[in-house]
């Protein structure tokens, strides 16, 4: 398990940019996000199973693309209780606080990319504590919530 893509975006609705490493900010999310702030979905996550999946399905898209701050491989997310902590890289701790979204009407990503997984598959959260992440680092789930 682990972080194979990070990404971030200045203006929420939009695909993201990868970036090679990035800073977790407690109960804020990754610095410079849009998505950042004091709320329960700071972070969003992906996994990389879902972005090929989407592939697959003919989709020309790539990490970032629905709009992810971490893609990971061999993490299913969906099926993680809420309230799951995750450590990410050598310090970082981030709480899942919900799997899913509803969407109220279809964003520029759903147009360039002729849909969008994220409200099926993406999963949100809040970071507990904060710390520095870069592709390649390990993503280690640390407790789960009780079901």
């Amino acid at each position: 398990m682990e972080i194979v893509s990070i990404a971030t975006s200045t203006k929420k609705g939009t695909r993201k940019t990868i970036v090679k490493n990035a800073t977790l900010v407690v109960e804020h999310g990754l610095e410079g996000d849009a998505h950042a702030g004091k709320w329960h979905r700071q972070v969003s996550f992906l996994a990389s199973e879902s972005i090929n999946g989407a592939k697959d399905k003919g989709l020309d898209v790539t990490f970032g693309d629905f709009a992810e701050n971490i893609a990971t491989v061999g993490i299913d997310w969906v099926n993680l209780p809420l309230g799951t902590q995750v450590k990410l890289g050598p310090k970082a701790v981030v709480e899942v606080t919900q799997i899913g979204k509803e969407c109220h009407n279809k964003c520029a990503i759903y147009y360039q990319a002729g849909d969008c997984i994220m409200p099926r598959e993406g999963v949100f959260g809040r970071v507990l504590k904060g710390g520095s992440i870069q592709n390649g680092d390990p993503v280690k789930i640390i407790e789960k919530a009780a079901e």
